[in-house]
């Protein structure tokens, strides 16, 4: 069957629709799917571009590698062509830097809406910026050779992709500081076992097994997903008795959706 027409082809990334279900891949394998300023816009653009008609949105990336991190040319005093360089940056003013980094963390934020169920199918290295992209997606599924690592700290930065509310949140603040902090892999079976990952896979795999999850997450009503990815996704900052209210409030609005007395 004949691949659906890219709805966004640029900078390193394709977005591709086949009805529920689009599919993010980023497409500079010879680089190990390096990142840069370019390949972070077009992935907010992705964001951008997804139809209405979306529910689970795949993210993959093209060859052995899923992502090597950042493209280690943003150390170098020149940069990337028509990009200030991390020196250049460092230069100026606390709010220019916000602003900037703020705008690259924006191809990290919106693979979490509560309209759509993003699973990430990782594979080889996911390094740094790579570990952070895989986890801004809500479900991860990995091969057998997957190696996360977060080498921000042993660069002497720190990961400002928004990967580190993520991380605490699935291993916990003590393992993700030693994560973090050490720089080391992380396999397939650990990534599992502790939570990172929802399942792991042989690599021969692992397209097949997104393909069923994206299945399984299709199979139940658009409406409840949302409502309830709505309630989990703020459990952690509410109170029990907080989120006893919620879970009553989103029951409300389903049951009167459910017959058609919905507002």
């Amino acid at each position: 069957m004949a691949s659906p027409d890219p709805v966004l082809d640029k900078d390193g990334v394709r977005l591709t629709v086949d009805d529920a279900v689009a599919t993010v891949t980023l497409t500079n394998p010879d680089k190990r799917n390096a990142q840069s300023p370019a390949l972070w816009r077009a992935l907010a653009s992705a964001g951008q571009e997804l139809p209405g008609t979306v529910r689970v949105v795949v993210l993959r990336g093209e060859g052995k590698s899923f992502s090597a991190g950042l493209d280690r040319q943003a150390f170098t005093p020149e940069g990337f062509d028509g990009e200030p360089s991390f020196i250049d940056l460092a230069r100026g003013s606390d709010a220019e830097l916000d602003g900037v980094i703020a705008e690259y963390q924006s191809a990290f934020t919106w693979w979490r809406r509560n309209d759509i169920v993003s699973i990430a199918a990782v594979q080889g290295h996911a390094i740094g910026a790579g570990f952070q992209l895989a986890l801004a997606c809500d479900l991860r599924v990995v091969a057998d050779d997957v190696q996360f690592a977060m080498r921000e700290t042993s660069l002497g930065l720190v990961p400002d992709l928004t990967g580190t509310h993520p991380l605490v949140s699935l291993v916990g603040y003590a393992r993700a500081l030693e994560i973090c902090a050490t720089g080391r892999f992380v396999g397939a079976e650990e990534s599992e076992r502790i939570g990172l990952a929802n399942l792991a896979v042989p690599g021969a795999e692992l397209d097949a097994a997104v393909r069923d999850l994206a299945a399984a997450l299709l199979a139940a009503p658009r409406d409840a997903v949302i409502e309830t990815k709505a309630l989990l996704r703020g459990a952690s900052g509410r109170s029990y008795e907080e989120q006893r209210v919620a879970e009553r409030g989103a029951q409300a609005r389903r049951l009167r959706d459910l017959a058609g007395l919905a507002d």
